[in-house]
């Protein structure tokens, strides 16, 4: 998984679900470090480059 791809409103599905249930995340920010914003609870992780891209099974939807 290429880390351009993970651009500001992209959605990515994780391989694991959140405890809520929801396994569809929006980056809200990016640089050295990633932050992503669970889309059925509302709660905000932030992670690594190489912890986002182990956790990232696909890119749900993009963001023009």
């Amino acid at each position: 998984m290429d880390l351009t791809q993970f651009t500001l409103g992209t959605v990515v599905e994780t391989k694991k679900q959140h405890p809520c249930g929801g396994k569809r995340w929006e980056i809200v920010r990016t640089g050295a470090d990633f932050k992503i914003r669970c889309l059925t609870c509302g709660r905000v992780v932030m992670l690594t480059p190489d912890e986002l891209k182990k956790r990232v099974k696909r890119v749900a939807e993009e963001k023009p």
